[in-house]
């Protein structure tokens, strides 16, 4: 019997509703739902069409389905269920009969480029519709807790390793990836499986070097943090040779050199020196299994590794003793001293530093990040100030230039986010020559700029460096030009915020939290005092230098922000702080990897600013900015009750059917172009829709966040697809936010540029 179904999702959901409570009551149609997949219940993957014409090429889809699992870490079930909804007829397979398949990696979408896969048939073929006794094997292939095993290689090891973590919050990488070899003899999950024995074969590899390139992403979550990442792409690795034998031809006549790299991880930096540059290696890493592949991988290659052989105590808690470069003993380490000793050795280190920060708890106990009780991190805590000191990969570069170098022709080529220089100034030193590479190829998800330079001792102070740059296109490495570094010297607290007290400030106001509304935090966890004056329109925060998490650190609120960390806008003189809201959204329009750790906040155009300020040579400029911030979404002003008793009214939006408010008086006075007339245009589409929905309030003056907020209303469908309830006003907002970043980018990033606001 055929039946007809409107669509291939409605004969899914009448499946599941008739033979889900057949086969556990607990299960619910959204729980099957799984990785973009038809279905998995228990043991089984389904995949439904319509009809099923190519049984192959529905089968290869599943069979991507199922690699994509075990990438993640996820079991293989090992029935595939493909069910042709108008005939009633399922194709059963087994995805063990597969598994060479599922092993490999594919891309784009699995719904695409099928045809052509060839299987050995269906083990069964089920006519669920007329035929019982299929349907009670459905049922009970349904019920099935059967998995097929997979095994470990280097495309699936990471998705593993994190749910083995997470699975196991206690463990760490010995439990994981322990081997047989060296001093320490623990056989870890993947070569003697247990929490994991139902779903992985064993691993028959003696050592973990097929894992070299991802030893980082292999540590625990609190090892991760505490030693931050070391993974350095090998196109960059190749690329930045050039800077080592560019600092080899620095060293003088007559004069042995080594080269130093003290977190070294697995080599990665170090495996294409040529073998004579290979012999005048000192190598290190802390973390023991990197350790381990390092000697196997370099350790007959290399002048010294340190340590230079495993004792019996050399592992300690997953680390090396006598590897951790942050401690006195490495420092003293008497065979690196011989060479920083005898001045007829250059010294030439090579490294990419660990980068983490100090910015939370990071141990399991709760207590700040170990590197900060290091003894170079008490030793440079009392030569640096501010914030260069908290971040690990600092105490690196600080303790290279302390410790190590010490002649003219001493080098170091240092991989590092470029704020070191650029904003904290951590060193002033004579630049060589440096390269910026894309940091999404480290390991990360982010593009963002990663310098890496050639600096040598002798002291220089400049304003700005000329580093080239390279991106990576399909595994090659790609020249895009040159880019101007340029050092900030102010911040906006310094110059831009409003300080200032007034007399009848008074301390019976309200905290919002990050969304604008009135925070329901503890009087504990409420740093901003809360201040009310009927001349305080809201609250900005623009923090830093840098756009590291760049949504906590700016936004706009209609009173004090719970975490303090901004100042109260005045109606006297907003206009000339918006600027700073202004540039504190760079990053989310210029997403670019030279952008992002490169491009920063700065008030070194203070001066300029305030006399063009004061002559009233840029009053369109900022009406303009005026008119973006009354349209940005990170503005999170919005109207509502407060519990003080008051009635906030957002003061900056184009909203005015409350009557006029600050942000449309002033816009009288600007030029309305054609740009900003599209704007405008565009608003009163969205404020039209939004007047249609059951929650609008005409009492209150509505920001676009708050419209997107409380009336643009989402929901989600029984597939977790989401779909808005009133599509006109979504149509509507989409194109106003794309009309807004085209006008931040052409009118308001200009600006921002020529008083330094952005440098």
């Amino acid at each position: 019997m055929v039946e007809e179904f409107t669509n291939e999702l409605d004969g899914q959901i009448k499946f599941y509703q008739a033979y889900l409570p057949l086969v556990d009551h607990s299960i619910s149609v959204d729980d099957v739902y799984e990785d973009y997949t038809d279905g998995i219940v228990n043991g089984s993957l389904l995949e439904f069409k319509l009809v099923i014409n190519d049984i192959n090429k529905v089968l290869f889809q599943a069979i991507k389905y199922l690699s994509a699992r075990r990438i993640k870490g996820k079991e293989i079930p090992k029935n595939i269920l493909l069910i042709s909804l108008r005939n009633k007829r399922i194709y059963v397979f087994d995805s063990a009969d597969y598994i060479d398949s599922i092993e490999k990696v594919y891309f784009g979408s699995a719904s695409v480029e099928n045809a052509g896969f060839i299987s050995d048939g269906a083990k069964e073929e089920l006519d669920y519709g007329s035929n019982e006794l299929d349907e009670a094997r459905l049922i009970k292939l349904l019920r099935s807790q059967n998995f097929t095993k997979i095994n470990i290689d280097e495309n699936c090891i990471v998705g593993w390793a994190e749910r083995f973590y997470r699975e196991n919050p206690s463990a760490d990488k010995k439990d994981f990836i322990g081997d047989n070899t060296g001093k320490v003899n623990i056989l870890g999950e993947i070569r003697r499986p247990n929490k994991l024995k139902g779903f992985i074969n064993p691993y028959t590899g003696e050592t973990n070097k097929a894992f070299q390139y991802l030893m980082d992403k292999l540590n625990d979550k609190f090892q991760k943090k505490n030693l931050g990442a070391f993974y350095t792409p090998e196109q960059y690795a190749k690329k930045s040779i050039e800077l080592v034998r560019q600092a080899i031809k620095r060293v003088p006549k007559g004069n042995d050199y080594i080269i130093l790299d003290r977190c070294a991880g697995t080599g990665n930096l170090e495996k294409h020196l040529s073998e004579e540059e290979l012999s005048h290696c000192i190598l290190s890493t802390i973390e023991y299994y990197e350790y381990k592949v390092l000697v196997e991988v370099l350790g007959d290659k290399v002048r010294h590794i340190i340590p230079p052989t495993e004792k019996e105590d050399t592992f300690s808690l997953g680390l090396v003793r006598g590897a951790d470069a942050l401690s006195e003993e490495y420092i003293n380490n008497p065979i690196i001293k011989q060479y920083i000793n005898d001045p007829n050795v250059t010294i030439i280190l090579f490294e990419n530093p660990p980068y983490a920060e100090v910015n939370g708890t990071t141990r399991k106990t709760g207590s700040k990040s170990t590197f900060k009780n290091s003894f170079i991190a008490e030793k440079m805590a009392k030569e640096v100030k501010g914030t260069a000191k908290n971040e690990l990969g600092n105490l690196f570069i600080w303790s290279a230039f302390k410790y190590y170098l010490r002649q003219t022709t001493d080098s170091y080529i240092v991989y590092s986010p470029i704020k070191y220089w650029k904003s904290q100034h951590l060193i002033n030193k004579r630049f060589i020559n440096g390269f910026a590479f894309n940091r999404r190829y480290f390991h990360t998800n982010i593009d963002a700029l990663v310098s890496c330079i050639l600096w040598s001792f002798d002291d220089e102070n400049v304003d700005d460096i000329i580093l080239n740059k390279y991106n990576i296109d399909n595994d090659e490495i790609i020249h895009e030009g040159k880019l101007e570094i340029k050092k900030i010297h102010s911040k906006y607290s310094n110059n831009y915020f409003d300080k200032r007290k007034f007399e009848n400030d008074v301390l019976d106001g309200i905290a919002c939290d990050l969304t604008g509304m009135e925070s329901q935090k503890s009087e504990k966890s409420i740093r901003v005092k809360k201040i009310f004056n009927e001349n305080i329109i809201g609250y900005l925060v623009a923090n830093g230098t840098s756009f590291d998490n760049p949504d906590l650190n700016s936004g706009l609120t209609i009173s004090g922000r719970y975490d303090g960390n901004g100042f109260f806008l005045r109606s006297d003189n907003f206009l000339e702080k918006l600027p700073m809201f202004a540039a504190s959204r760079y990053i989310t329009y210029n997403r670019h990897w030279t952008q992002r750790a490169n491009i920063m906040k700065s008030a070194d155009g203070a001066t300029k600013f305030f006399e063009a300020l004061e002559k009233g040579n840029i009053k369109q400029e900022l009406l303009r900015i005026l008119l973006f911030t009354t349209l940005e979404t990170q503005n999170h002003m919005r109207s509502f009750q407060g519990s003080d008793g008051r009635f906030y009214r957002n003061q900056l939006t184009l909203d005015n059917s409350n009557g006029e408010n600050l942000a449309t008086k002033l816009l009288t006075k600007l030029d309305i172009r054609e740009k900003e007339q599209q704007l405008l245009n565009q608003w009163d589409l969205v404020f039209k829709e939004a007047k249609k929905t059951d929650n609008y309030n005409p009492q209150y003056s509505y920001s676009v966040y708050q419209i997107i907020d409380e009336l643009d209303i989402v929901e989600k469908t029984e597939r977790g697809k989401i779909f808005h309830q009133y599509p006109e006003l979504y149509t509507q907002l989409k194109t106003l936010k794309k009309l807004v970043k085209d006008y931040y980018l052409s009118e308001i990033v200009p600006f921002l540029f020529k008083y330094e606001f952005l440098k």
